[in-house]
C-alpha cells in the first residue's frame, strides 16, 4: 500500500510502498475513509525536537483517522465487520503517526481499546478531524478548563481546534471572546457565538476573564492570556507553536492563577465531540483535500494558508 512517509527532519514526505498491516491479537484493520492533517504533523517534520517521539523512520504520519473495519484479529469482541470507527491516539498503545504507522494510508491496524463508535449521520470526514483537534479542544475546554454557564471565556486562535474549543464554550453557555489575527476567520468566530473578536490578545489585558484557553501557543499569547485573567482565575496551554516561553511570573503568584496544560483527551471525549457534532451544534470549517495532496495540504498548513481543518481522502 502507499503511504506518505516522514523520513528526516527538514525533508519533503515521501509517497512510498509499505507493506499492509495484519491486525493482531485485539486489533482491527481498518479500511481509512478520512484522515486530518495537523499542526503536529508539521512540528514532526520540520523541528528536531519532535524525534524523540518518533518511534522509526521511514514512518507513515497521520494521527486523526476514521474509516471502516474489514478484518478482526484474533480475540476481538465488541466489534464487527462493517463498523464505522474513529481512532483516540492518546489511550497510551501507542500514538499513530509517531510511534507507528498512522492514517495517511488506507489501511491502518488500530487497537480496539483505541475505537470509538461514529454516529450512523456523522460524516467519517468530520469524525476523523473529532479524534484530535474535536477532542483536544474539547479536552482543554471542558475537562482542564472546566468551563460553565456564565463564565467570561478567552479564547486565543480560531483556528482548527480553536473554533471548535470557542463553540464548546458558547454551548455550555459561556461568554466567548475570541484573539485571532487572520481577521478572514472572523466571519466564522462571530458565527460561532463570539461575543467580542480582537486582532491580539494583549487587548485583553485586565479584562478579567475567568478562563482563557491558548490554543496558539506562541509565547506571548500564553504571557498576555496570564495579564488576562482575574484573580483566581485559569490559564489552560493546549497551542504548541513555539515550545519554550517566558513568563512574568508575578500575576500567576500574586493573583493566584492556576495554570494548566492539556495534551489530547481520552476516548470518552471524542465520543462527546460527536454527539456534538453530529447534532449540529459544532460546525467547524472543513476543507476536504484528495489522499495525492498531503504533501501540499501540510505545507498550506505550515505557512497559514489554510482556515479551519483539512482532511484527507485515500485515493
Amino acid at each position: 500500500m502507499k503511504g506518505w512517509c516522514f523520513t528526516a527532519t527538514n525533508e519533503p514526505l515521501q509517497l512510498l510502498d509499505i507493506d499492509e498491516p495484519v491486525p493482531g491479537p485485539g486489533e482491527v484493520l481498518l479500511d481509512v475513509k478520512a484522515a486530518g492533517l495537523c499542526h503536529s504533523d508539521v512540528g514532526v517534520m520540520t523541528d528536531p525536537i519532535w524525534m524523540d517521539r518518533i518511534g522509526f523512520t521511514p514512518l507513515i504520519l497521520g494521527h486523526e483517522i476514521a474509516g471502516v473495519v474489514s478484518a478482526l484479529g484474533p480475540g476481538v469482541d465488541g466489534v464487527k465487520i462493517g463498523d464505522r470507527v474513529g481512532v483516540c491516539p492518546s489511550v497510551g498503545v501507542g500514538t499513530p503517526g509517531f510511534q507507528r504507522h498512522g492514517g495517511f494510508t488506507s489501511k491502518f491496524a488500530a487497537k480496539v481499546v483505541e475505537l470509538v463508535s461514529v454516529p450512523d449521520h456523522l460524516s467519517l470526514d468530520l469524525a476523523a478531524l473529532g479524534t484530535d483537534a474535536g477532542m483536544t479542544a474539547y479536552h482543554a475546554m471542558v475537562s482542564r478548563g472546566r468551563v460553565e454557564a456564565g463564565m467570561k471565556v478567552g479564547v486565543i486562535g480560531f483556528g482548527g481546534l480553536g473554533q471548535i474549543g470557542a463553540r464548546v464554550a458558547v454551548v455550555r453557555g459561556a461568554e466567548a471572546h475570541v484573539a485571532e489575527p487572520n481577521e478572514a476567520a472572523w466571519p466564522a468566530a462571530r458565527a460561532a457565538g463570539a461575543a467580542d473578536i480582537v486582532p491580539d490578545a494583549s487587548a485583553w489585558a485586565g479584562k478579567g476573564f475567568d478562563l482563557i484557553v491558548d490554543y496558539a501557543g506562541f509565547d506571548t499569547t500564553t504571557r498576555a492570556a496570564v495579564k488576562a485573567v482575574r484573580r483566581h482565575g485559569r490559564v489552560v496551554l493546549v497551542g504548541m507553536a513555539k515550545l519554550e516561553f517566558t513568563l512574568d511570573t508575578m500575576p500567576v503568584i500574586l493573583s493566584e492563577i492556576e495554570f494548566l496544560g492539556s495534551a489530547g483527551g481520552t476516548p470518552q471525549d471524542i465520543a462527546e465531540v460527536y454527539e456534538l457534532l453530529a447534532a449540529g451544534h459544532i460546525t467547524p470549517t472543513v476543507t476536504v483535500i484528495d489522499f495525492l495532496d498531503i504533501a501540499k495540504g501540510l505545507d498550506d498548513l505550515q505557512h497559514h494558508r489554510i482556515t479551519g481543518r483539512l482532511v484527507s481522502r485515500p485515493s
